[in-house]
C-alpha cells in the first residue's frame, strides 16, 4: 500500500506511533474526507473487496464505499501504520428492534492498551474510535454510545441508547464479506440498491445527496434542496464530496 497517499487523502501526515491518539486522528479525518456512499451499485460499477482495488477506487479515485469497503480498507491502512487490527461481523438492528443478517457490517477492532471499535463505514456514528471494555457511556460528538455484553460472547453498541448493531467476537477476512456484500449490492430487499446516496459529516452537521436531493443539518436544523437536472447534481457530487463523475448515479 501507498501509505503516504493515503495519508494524503486524509490530510494527515504519519504518525510517529500507533496509539489511541493517533487512531482518534485518523478515524475522524477518514470519516471527515471519505464520503459514506452507495454510488458503484448504480453506477454499474462492482463491489471488488480487496486491498488493490479498494485502493485505486478510494484513494486513486478519491470516492467513498460503503461498510466493507471503507472499514475493509481503514483496517489495511492501520495495519501498515503498525496497529494491531482484526475485522469483525455485526449483524445491524433493524427499526423494529430485530437484528439483520450475519456479516450485515464490518467493524474494526484495535488492541491497544484495551481493545477499540474503529468504524468509518457506518454512516452517522461515532467520530471517534469508542472503548470495547468501557462499562459506562461514551460522549462523542455525535451522541453517547455505550458498549454493553450481549449474548454468546457478543458485544451490543448503542447510540443515544438505540442499539445500532452486535459484533460478534471472531476475527474475520475481508474476503469473508463478499456474499453479503455481493447481497446488498443486488438484491430488491436490500436498502442500498433503493437509490443513490452520499454522505459526509460537516463541523456542525451533516451533508447528504440522496438522489436528486440535497440535505444538510447544521445544529440540528435539516433543510432539504432539490437539486433540477444532471448538471446541478454532478456539481453538488464536485462541490460537497469531491467526487467526480461522468454521469449520474
Amino acid at each position: 500500500m501507498d501509505v503516504a497517499a493515503y495519508l494524503d487523502r486524509l490530510g494527515l501526515d504519519r504518525p510517529a506511533t500507533a496509539d489511541v491518539a493517533a487512531l482518534r486522528t485518523l478515524q475522524e479525518r477518514h470519516l471527515a474526507v471519505v464520503p459514506f456512499e452507495n454510488l458503484s451499485i448504480h453506477l454499474g460499477e462492482p463491489i471488488v473487496l480487496d486491498a488493490e482495488t479498494l485502493f485505486e477506487k478510494i484513494v486513486r479515485r478519491r470516492r467513498g464505499g460503503f461498510c466493507y469497503e471503507l472499514n475493509g480498507l481503514f483496517a489495511a491502512l492501520l495495519g501498515e501504520l503498525g496497529f494491531d487490527v482484526t475485522l469483525q461481523a455485526a449483524k445491524v438492528f433493524r427499526p423494529d428492534g430485530t437484528l439483520g443478517r450475519p456479516f450485515d457490517h464490518a467493524v474494526v477492532r484495535v488492541e491497544l492498551e484495551e481493545p477499540w471499535l474503529a468504524d468509518v463505514g457506518f454512516g452517522r456514528f461515532s467520530r471517534f474510535p469508542l472503548r470495547l471494555s468501557a462499562t459506562e457511556a461514551q460522549a462523542d460528538p455525535d451522541g453517547e454510545f455505550l458498549v454493553l455484553d450481549a449474548p454468546h460472547g457478543d458485544i451490543d453498541v448503542l447510540q443515544d441508547g438505540k442499539p445500532q448493531y452486535r459484533i460478534e467476537r471472531r476475527p474475520r477476512a475481508l474476503d469473508e464479506f463478499v456474499p453479503t456484500a455481493f447481497w446488498q449490492a443486488t438484491s430488491p430487499d436490500s436498502h442500498f440498491t433503493q437509490g443513490p446516496t452520499c454522505s459526509l459529516p460537516t463541523k456542525h452537521g451533516r451533508v447528504t445527496l440522496a438522489g436528486d436531493k440535497l440535505i444538510v443539518t447544521t445544529h440540528g436544523v435539516r433543510t432539504e434542496t432539490r437539486l433540477s437536472g444532471d448538471e446541478e447534481i454532478l456539481e453538488a457530487y464536485r462541490k460537497e464530496f469531491g467526487i467526480e463523475l461522468d454521469r449520474v448515479p
